[in-house]
């Protein structure tokens, strides 16, 4: 009973730790076999794992399972041994639960204009936390955004603004929709510089910084081209500039605020979930 106890809190010590750092992981649970039922391994992104399913063997391959799991970004499923470990034929008929564990998902949209605000309550009401940066406060009152999981912050500088706002970049999109190239160059040199500022002072336990999940920036293509023309006459690399979504969104003729930030958070999700964009009925 004490090992188990033990097992059990080492366990609730990791994943508190991986919620709290932002990571990726896979927790794997044996949920039907010949024996070892209840017995759970949890993989990291880059493969560091914990526990085990009492199984050299087996062990190895969830581990090369779990790599598969993240990449189709499913949240949970099952698997019969027999789908990834067929040469074990002791768990072939044995069920496995692969759950996904991943970071709080957030938007940060740069510029509370019709479009901004509108993409913040969209992006609400979606279940995401938003946070929504403007240089003006009457842009950003309480009194127009209700929604609890709407933070609003009015900027001093746009570049410690969006740096604070997107932490180590887990889990975070980010929507450039301010109303000018200034605006928008500041913000989108603060999102790609991010990972050169190690320990700049997140709230995630001053983690490296990294790139964010999804980076988007509005305008026509001729002012999209202006703005990271810019940036990479100013050394931005071209993989980085490469990863912006420029024009941003799914091209769904969208004319109102409303509709560009149902087209902008549509790009969101389906980068989030693997998705092509495409009409279901093209195929």
């Amino acid at each position: 009973m004490k090992d188990s106890t033990d097992n059990l809190s080492s366990i609730s010590s990791l994943l508190s730790r991986l919620f709290s750092d932002g990571s990726l992981a896979v927790v794997v649970t044996l949920i039907a076999a010949p024996r070892n039922v209840g017995a759970k391994m949890i993989i990291e992104e880059k493969r560091s794992h914990h526990g085990s399913l009492a199984d050299p063997a087996l062990d190895l391959a969830v581990i090369l399972q779990a790599a598969v799991f993240l990449a189709s970004k499913e949240e949970t499923r099952t698997f019969y041994g027999r789908e990834f470990a067929p040469e074990l034929s002791e768990f072939s008929e044995a069920q496995f639960l692969f759950e996904l564990i991943q970071p709080e998902q957030r938007v940060v949209i740069c510029g509370a204009g019709h479009v901004g605000a509108s993409l913040a309550k969209l992006a609400a009401l979606l279940g995401y936390c938003a946070t929504l940066i403007d240089d003006r406060k009457k842009f950003v009152r309480r009194e127009d955004f209700p929604e609890t999981n709407i933070e609003l912050v009015k900027a001093e500088s746009w570049s410690e603004a969006v740096r604070a706002a997107v932490g180590n970049g887990r889990g975070v999109s980010v929507a450039i929709v301010t109303r000018g190239h200034s605006e928008d160059e500041q913000c989108l040199r603060a999102v790609l510089t991010l990972s050169e500022l190690p320990g700049h002072g997140s709230d995630l336990d001053n983690l490296p910084a990294g790139t964010p999940d999804y980076v988007g920036l509005i305008g026509s293509k001729r002012r999209t081209r202006i703005v990271l023309e810019r940036l990479r006459e100013a050394g931005v690399s071209a993989e980085q500039l490469a990863n912006v979504h420029a024009p941003i969104g799914l091209d769904i003729g969208a004319v109102t605020p409303e509709e560009v930030a149902l087209a902008i958070i549509a790009e969101i999700v389906a980068v989030r979930r693997g998705g092509s964009g495409h009409s279901l009925s093209s195929r």
